[in-house]
């Protein structure tokens, strides 16, 4: 079971969402229409016919003049949020990364609850499971039940396993993906390809052994996905090695993110799960 006592401490934070979007919903975010809203855009000198509570009367007092606010319309934004339950997910010391990464699902479906938008958790291994996007904490609860019961098994060809999410999306959207994207950077540009017209997030997780790997000595390493077993020695040179292909992995995904305006995050589970949400979301 999950534990979700740190969405009390999501309360105080709000999605941060930096591209203009359009849809049919109205909610929580800008698009380029003015209308009625939250968000000020701009004044401009009243005429005859304008809705005499949009008048800003301060700025008549100052200048004399009968100015209205103009505003931003707001409408909703549906958030994607897509985890990985391959085999590889299921590797951890003191908490599994699937389970970690299913905190962070939760948290931003929680978010997205707190601000009346529309919301789905998805997982993909070898195949996409997908759900429907609704509103509400019925959601939230279905959500949250789903991922206490999913189990991570199989591979994941992670280019053919998610690309097929696309044509659930039909309004420009928030896509949240969070795997230990172990993966060939090919295929990772070629998904973020895929989703570049979105407001894109890809979080990295990884167990704190993965993101360090503070050993030495001689070790059977068993692959999750194959099973397949390895004896090796793990010497300071082969560690220095490896953090050096796993900071190069992790950069060049950050490289492909950066091309299209997407935001990367790397995060490890011996972190507190709400100082990454505050990380990611500030």
């Amino acid at each position: 079971m999950m534990d979700l006592s740190f969405l009390k401490q999501l309360d105080k934070l709000s999605l941060v969402i930096n591209k203009k979007v359009t849809s049919n919903f109205y909610g929580g975010r800008e698009s380029k229409v003015s209308g009625k809203g939250l968000l000020f855009k701009d004044y401009r000198i009243y005429a005859p016919g304008d809705d005499i509570r949009t008048v800003d009367w301060k700025v008549y007092g100052k200048t004399d003049h009968l100015y209205v606010k103009l505003f931003e319309e707001e409408r909703n934004l549906t958030a994607h949020i897509i985890i990985d339950f391959s085999s590889s997910m299921n590797f951890g010391k003191k908490i599994k990364k699937h389970e970690y990464a299913a905190m962070i699902g939760i948290g931003f479906a929680y978010m997205a609850l707190k601000n009346n938008e529309r919301f789905v958790l998805s997982t993909f291994s070898d195949k996409l499971e997908l759900f429907r996007a609704k509103k509400g904490r019925k959601q939230l609860v279905a959500s949250i039940d789903y991922l206490n019961r999913k189990k991570p098994e199989g591979g994941s060809n992670f280019e053919r396993s998610i690309s097929p999410y696309k044509k659930a999306i039909n309004s420009k959207s928030l896509i949240v993906i969070i795997s230990d994207f172990l993966y060939d950077t090919k295929e990772i540009r070629n998904v973020v390809d895929n989703f570049k017209d979105h407001e894109l997030i890809l979080i990295q997780v990884l167990d704190e052994m993965e993101s360090k790997l503070d050993l030495q000595g001689e070790f059977k390493l068993k692959d999750m996905e194959s099973n397949s077993m390895l004896r090796t020695f793990i010497s300071p040179f082969l560690r220095t090695k490896y953090l050096d292909n796993l900071s190069s992995h992790s950069a060049k995904i950050k490289k492909i993110c950066d091309e299209v305006g997407a935001r990367y995050f790397f995060v490890d589970t011996g972190t507190p799960i709400f100082d990454n949400f505050y990380r990611i979301l500030r």
